[in-house]
This record gives structure tokens, sequence and C-alpha cells, in this order.
């Protein structure tokens, strides 16, 4: 079994980038991608599955920003003649994360295409220092690469 450091870190937060639309997020806060493949137990006779089979492919996840980025973004969308992000076509929406411990390591870059975003929420507390907004979305698919 290889050496194995428990208490290090899976990358370094300073050495992530979000960019959407080829901006990148300066108020991100936290992003999260999701690819889930439908699958199903497929019985015949006995108890026990014959096989697995597998359907669907669904594709969703989440960026949450700083109030500022949230407003900046709907202001790009209403200078593109639409309502708010939520508006905005999918075809026209790419996320690209990179992220990577160090600045040695190689670098993890997702990007999902085909974003279209579901919830645009509002929210402020008493006595907040900031506004944290996470905007869900699905999209069409999240590859993944290593450079």
């Amino acid at each position: 079994m290889p050496n194995m450091n428990i208490r290090s870190s899976e990358c370094a937060w300073h050495n992530c980038d979000v960019k959407l639309l080829g901006r990148s997020i300066t108020g991100l806060r936290g992003f999260e991608f999701t690819k889930e493949v439908e699958k199903e137990a497929l019985y015949g006779a006995g108890q026990h599955a014959l096989d697995i089979t597998e359907g669907n492919i669904k594709c969703s996840g989440s960026i949450t920003v700083l109030g500022f980025e949230a407003d900046a973004m709907n202001r790009a969308a209403r200078l593109a003649g639409y309502d708010d992000i939520l508006s905005v076509p999918h075809e026209a929406v790419v996320i690209t994360a990179t992220y990577r411990k160090t600045p040695a390591d190689p670098i993890t870059r997702k990007v999902a295409r085909g974003v279209a975003f579901t919830n645009l929420p509002e929210n402020l507390q008493q006595n907040a220092k900031n506004r944290e907004i996470q905007l869900p979305f699905v999209c069409m698919d999240i590859q993944t690469t290593v450079l």
C-alpha cells in the first residue's frame, strides 16, 4: 500500500479558479459538480440480481458566490437582453473550475457545458458581514481532465 498522508488537503483554495463565460469569479465561496448515472439491479430467476443496468446520466451542481458576484451576473444577463441569469439560454453558459493542491501539482479541470441556473435566492441576515448566495444549476455534461 502506498504511503498516504491523510492529514493533507485535497486542494488548496488559493489554487482554485472558476470561470463563468470566460470571467474569473473573484467572489467565489464554493462549487459543486455532480454527475449521476441511473443504475438498477436486473432480476430474473432467484433472489439475486443477474446484472446491473444503466440508464440516463444527470449532471448538476451549484456555485456559491458573494452577493456582488450574483448582482454582476444578473447585470450581465440584463445587458444581454435577458431578465436575469435564470433566463439565459443554457447553450450560452459554460462553467470551468480548475484546482490543484500546490502550484507544482497537476491541474484538475472540470467543465460544465450547457448550464441552466434553476434558482436565484435573495438572502440577508441581521448583522451579516456579507451575502453568500448558492446558485444551483443543471447542465448537459460535466467533463473532467487532468493537465
